[in-house]
């Protein structure tokens, strides 16, 4: 008798120091003004935001920054479907494994392939990818693709393929 596989679940961050550093230009800029207009006391522009208003602005961007940094790609493969989330942002999407016509592992860069991370779109079809090279790439019915990056695609599609 062959051995089940077990549901797969992976979470997955974004690179951490690559995403940081972009998502944090909007905060430090306002926290430039900060200094510049309420500290310094030089308004900046030609109609100034009172100081209350730089500082809730700063105030927000820093928690958005914030939040924005702990979003991670959660994969799970049970109860007879793939769900994929961004987690911290986005919503579930269910595929039922019924729906999947074929499963293959390949390699990627998601900057190269995809223009970055997260939830791309594609003219093929749609990638969910997190800060791995390695992926899965489902053919659903009516020819939808779908890439799903993973550390650990290899189980990812053993798993996808006894499942369904």
């Amino acid at each position: 008798m062959a051995a089940k596989t077990e549901p797969f679940e992976e979470t997955q961050y974004l690179p951490r120091r690559r995403t940081a550093l972009v998502l944090a230009a909007p905060p430090c800029f306002m926290l430039g003004l900060v200094f510049w207009q309420v500290v310094l006391g030089h308004p900046w522009g030609r109609e100034p935001m009172s100081n209350g208003r730089v500082i809730g602005w700063t105030i927000f961007l820093w928690l958005v920054y914030a939040r924005l940094l702990t979003v991670s790609l959660v994969t799970e493969v049970r109860g007879g479907e793939l769900a994929l989330k961004l987690k911290g942002l986005w919503r579930v999407r269910r595929i039922p494994l019924s729906s999947i016509r074929s499963v293959e592992t390949i390699v990627v860069d998601p900057l190269r392939d995809y223009g970055g991370y997260g939830i791309r779109s594609t003219r093929w079809g749609k990638a969910y990818v997190a800060g791995s090279t390695e992926a899965v790439r489902l053919t659903l019915a009516g020819d939808e693709e779908i890439v799903v990056g993973s550390r650990r695609a290899k189980e990812l599609a053993a798993a996808l393929h006894e499942l369904r």
